[in-house]
């Protein structure tokens, strides 16, 4: 069993902890810390599959907090060679790291890790699984603007079932109280997805005047092996894209988001980058503070914050 607390997924943490990790992100936003919360505290970075806004955010976190900092080349580290995870993490364990931040295609990899490594391991994102750190700063971000998530109409559009970001989304959504709207063809989101406050809609522009927020999701493609009946490129255009068309049909208060790489002509237009709803630039932005008060908060445990 592992020794130390770790952060998979969203159902981690309680909605105090959320909370709490909330209120240390603004802080840290307001006050840059002293390089000192994660001195003498090694962390090591390993990313199996490709990243920009984790890996890089990860990496500044853990500079602003004081870490001393590994990246590992996932094509130069024993695993790929054939050595056991468990073991990959009792190496590392003892040559004194105390975080791990790992993504990997696999969904359980972070969790394997977990359970051997003694300190504390960092889910950034595995297989179709979750994403812990991307779903706290998207609930940022909406509560930065609304206050409150409690009661707000939040839609997630697009390929919901191979989106380790929406699964982790729709955690911490249900865990805040939110109404979540979840929106797509059949091949992207099986009738399953639907419970208590979670509903499903294949009608994109029957939701759009009554949401206070929009989630759009890449078509990850890399992971469709397995996904049958998909519909072609330009079905979806037509169905699910946010476009100039339906952005007038939006509330003057809702907002847009996209946990990137977005792809312009599929999943929305140029015309939603110049829209004052649009947050993507926001949510990046709050990414490296959430990072550093997930960081903080799972080697130094909870603080009192005025």
């Amino acid at each position: 069993m592992r020794a130390r607390r770790s952060l998979i997924d969203l159902d981690d943490l309680n909605r105090s902890e959320i909370e709490y990790l909330f209120n240390r992100t603004q802080q840290f936003e307001q006050k840059m810390p002293k390089r000192g919360l994660l001195a003498d505290k090694p962390c090591v970075n390993m990313f199996f599959e490709q990243s920009t806004r984790t890996l890089a955010s990860f990496t500044l976190a853990q500079q602003r907090l004081g870490a001393d900092i590994i990246t590992l080349d996932p094509t130069e580290t024993g695993i790929v060679k054939g050595e056991r995870v468990e073991d990959a993490a009792i190496t590392l364990s003892a040559m004194g790291f105390c975080v791990m931040v790992v993504r990997h295609r696999e969904a359980g990899f972070p969790r394997q890790l977990s359970m051997a490594f003694d300190g504390h391991v960092i889910n950034a994102g595995d297989g179709t699984h979750a994403h812990p750190t991307q779903a706290l700063l998207d609930l940022y971000t909406m509560r930065e603007e609304f206050g409150e998530l409690k009661s707000r109409k939040v839609a997630i559009v697009g390929d919901i079932l191979h989106s380790r970001v929406a699964h982790s989304n729709i955690h911490g959504l249900k865990n805040l109280g939110a109404e979540i709207i979840l929106v797509g063809p059949e091949s992207f989101l099986p009738e399953s997805y639907a419970s208590g406050n979670v509903r499903i809609e294949r009608d994109f522009d029957k939701i759009l005047a009554e949401v206070d927020a929009i989630m759009l999701l890449r078509i990850q493609r890399e992971r469709f092996a397995a996904t049958p009946n998909l519909i072609s490129d330009e079905e979806f255009i037509r169905g699910y894209r946010l476009d100039a068309n339906r952005l007038t049909k939006l509330r003057d208060d809702a907002i847009v988001m996209h946990p990137g790489p977005y792809n312009r002509g599929m999943e929305l237009v140029d015309e939603v980058l110049a829209h004052a709803g649009w947050r993507y630039a926001n949510q990046v932005r709050h990414g490296v503070f959430m990072r550093m008060a997930v960081l903080d908060f799972l080697v130094n445990g909870q603080k009192k914050i005025a």
